[in-house]
């Protein structure tokens, strides 16, 4: 039984992570290439409230450890695929609840479409921007970037019960 669980466990973290990873991906094509962001560099969508402004992220969130250096895009690629194995690791361990695993599969969705990202152009593609009630925010980000912070924050939320390998009264 507890296997056919941790089977049922890990086809969830994995459907989700490959749905995160394709809307990430699709997302990414559609603005910057088939849009042409990487040529026009901003397209207004839907002002204030929602705009593509094409931002290349060399380094992680708000442009922190930035720079065009081939060792900083190895070391975070190194980082993404060594959060991915820990988180894999973790689920594997201690499974949480529906909510927990697909908390996983957006953290390891993202992490992942960021990586093809950095493999593919050398940095993220970022490109939404959004901004309301006076405040013009000057940063983009991306669908990747939704995810992995929403699935950060789920697996906070949600983690697993810590009761592996204890049985019940």
């Amino acid at each position: 039984m507890g296997q056919d669980r941790a089977a049922v466990s890990g086809r969830l973290v994995w459907i989700v992570a490959a749905a995160i990873f394709l809307i990430d991906q699709l997302s990414k094509f559609f603005v910057v290439h088939w849009l042409g962001l990487s040529q026009r560099l901003a397209i207004d969508v839907f002002p204030p409230y929602l705009n593509f402004r094409m931002a290349w992220n060399y380094g992680i969130n708000f442009g922190l450890l930035s720079g065009d250096a081939p060792a900083t895009r190895w070391i975070l690629i190194s980082v993404a695929v060594g959060i991915v194995l820990f988180v894999l690791v973790w689920m594997r361990r201690d499974p949480p609840g529906r909510w927990g695993l697909i908390s996983a599969g957006m953290l390891i969705g993202g992490a992942v479409g960021n990586v093809v990202d950095r493999l593919l152009y050398g940095a993220v593609a970022d490109f939404l921007n959004m901004s309301c009630c006076g405040i013009d925010n000057p940063f983009a980000f991306n669908v990747a970037d939704i995810a992995i912070f929403a699935g950060a924050l789920g697996l906070a939320l949600f983690p697993g019960s810590g009761a592996k390998g204890k049985k019940a009264p």
